[in-house]
């Protein structure tokens, strides 16, 4: 069996300017980057006079170690539809180097269903995630330099919010001391490094829909607190003009192409726990003006992913879906139910059977919580047995729920034209789409509507310290913002251990914090990193590049 990469270098890309005519782009707006990916000028947007596409969201059940292949299924869904002589477009997330070189390896799709260049893709690409590193870093800089010229604002150093970035899993920098070496080389204080997935500056971006609104957004970015309470933005120490100066040609969304031709745009790529886990809203834009058909996907599973994407992406851009799909693998099924990860190739129909309220929770809040059209796609294993396959269609039809085999991984396009015919039906089908609170309701309230409305828990408690937040919150005017919840991808809940569909739980908030230039709250529960660390085999000591250039190794 060939890996990813081989399979990818095995196809003869064709150039990113014919991939541009295929998408309706004007040569004028187009910024190569080499001869197989480009930029597109978001002049674009404005100029255009063409309606808008249809809006079809991947998204997934909860993740496993099985894995689910929800990229997989974007490319291979948005094939299928040219097969069916539709014209859609795809739009994904950039991968972070972090994963790249830990655990995940590859994530620009699998098998037949990929998107190319994937060495580029996977690595620098054209350029973006270094742009948001050094936006977020200059504006570290510039807070330290200020308090270190005499502290006019009356910054409280021991309440700092902004850390510096860097695009690599090193757990080593989490938690630091800087500022040493004696009076002219910085005021001594703790700090630390996220990922650069997890800086609000690629939050920012995402969301962004022009230059002017970028300015304004890292504008209103907290970075810390005076020594009386009041917050210190971008803004106030004036570093808002030179980061988007940073950022002016990354958040022009990049163009590249799927195995079959299919016009993809990858752009940001926010973590789906402590931010809203999409690709850009210009890229969906994008996709959307350009194609008949947009295919998209956020983040982890749904109860993460999807509700972002409606009650924070789809709530500030003015988007309305059209339709959702829904991946699951039998392997991951029978995860949930129960099975070792070693057994995961057997047929086990009763770990099957007890790992499927997961899929069926996701798939009812897809249709009841958030009014959308729903089919569950069904990503095919060569170890599924006809009878597990039986038994997953059986439970959604008894459900109400559509449902759709689909074979990309393993025959590209080809094998999505039925989870493609299904997924049409459904954007004609009657959709009442809604988010799940209203971002006016106070801050307690909308966490309970989270955790009873979408993890069917029994509600959120706030720690002590999150009440007090909470109000701090409120009283600055930040109340109305929506919420980004931060828990674990595995479950439902906030335990990771709780596989399955569980119920009877409360959520627990242990900390409440601003991200008022993405503009939305994060609310902290359990133990989320915002920098991981390297495994004890990381995917990094698998990689290599021969004396051609040509890498080997990245999935």
């Amino acid at each position: 069996m060939r890996s990813d990469i081989e399979i990818a270098q095995s196809v003869t890309m064709r150039p990113i300017g014919e991939i541009a005519k295929t998408a309706g782009v004007p040569e004028e707006y187009l910024e190569q980057y080499g001869g197989y990916k480009a930029k597109v000028d978001y002049r674009l947007l404005r100029e255009m006079t063409s309606p808008d596409g249809k809006l079809i969201l991947v998204t997934a059940i909860n993740p496993t170690p099985a894995g689910e292949g929800k990229t997989t299924t974007t490319v291979g869904l948005a094939d299928a539809l040219r097969r069916l002589g539709k014209n859609a477009v795809v739009a994904l997330r950039e991968p972070s180097l972090g994963p790249v070189f830990g655990v995940k390896g590859g994530a620009a799709g699998g098998g037949y269903a990929q998107v190319v260049p994937m060495e580029d893709i996977n690595l620098h690409f054209t350029g973006d995630f270094h742009a948001i590193g050094a936006a977020n870093n200059l504006l570290a800089a510039m807070l330290d330099n200020h308090i270190q010229q005499g502290n006019a604002l009356g910054i409280d150093v021991k309440r700092i919010t902004w850390k510096r970035c860097v695009d690599m899993n090193d757990r080593q920098l989490r938690n630091i001391v800087d500022g040493l070496g004696g009076r002219m080389q910085g005021v001594p204080r703790e700090d630390g490094f996220d990922i650069t997935v997890a800086s609000e500056v690629m939050a920012v971006l995402c969301l962004s829909e022009s230059i002017p609104d970028l300015k304004a957004r890292l504008g209103r970015m907290v970075v810390a607190y005076t020594f009386d309470g009041k917050p210190v933005t971008a803004s106030d120490l004036k570093a808002d003009g030179a980061m988007t100066a940073l950022l002016k040609d990354a958040l022009k969304p990049n163009l590249v192409q799927t195995l079959e031709g299919t016009p993809a745009f990858i752009h940001g790529g926010p973590f789906a726990n402590i931010a809203h886990g999409c690709n850009s809203v210009m890229a969906t834009r994008m996709a959307m003006r350009l194609g008949d058909y947009a295919v998209t996907e956020a983040g982890f599973g749904a109860d993460l992913g999807a509700e972002k994407f409606f009650d924070i992406k789809c709530r500030y851009a003015g988007l309305k879906p059209n339709a959702a799909v829904l991946v699951a693998t039998v392997r991951a099924l029978k995860h949930h139910g129960g099975a070792a990860k070693q057994d995961l190739n057997k047929e086990n129909l009763s770990a099957l059977e007890a790992g499927l309220p997961n899929l069926l929770r996701h798939a009812q809040n897809l249709r009841d919580v958030f009014g959308l059209p729903c089919v569950v796609a069904i990503n095919a294993f060569p170890t599924d047995t006809p009878a597990e396959l039986d038994t997953v269609r059986k439970w959604c039809r008894s459900a109400g729920i559509r449902v759709a085999l689909s074979e990309v991984w393993a025959k590209g396009g080809a094998g999505g034209i039925e989870l493609a015919e299904e997924t049409l039906r459904l954007c004609e089908a009657e959709n009442h789409f809604r988010f799940a609170y209203d971002a006016q309701e106070p801050i307690q309230e909308k966490l309970d509507h989270i955790v009873r409305r979408v993890y069917h828990g029994t509600g959120a408690v706030l720690t002590p310290a999150a009440r007090r937040q909470a109000q701090e919150l409120d009283a600055l005017g930040y109340g109305n913002l929506p919420v980004c919840m931060a828990k674990t991808q595995y479950s439902l809940s906030d335990d990771p251990s709780l596989l399955g569909a569980p119920d009877g739980f409360a959520v627990t908030v242990r900390n409440l914090k601003v991200s008022a230039g993405a503009g939305f709250l994060v609310a902290l529960t359990g133990e989320i990193l915002t920098m991981p660390g390297l495994p004890k085999s990381p995917a990094a000591e698998r990689i290599d590049v021969d004396e051609t250039g040509r890498i080997s190794g990245l999935f």
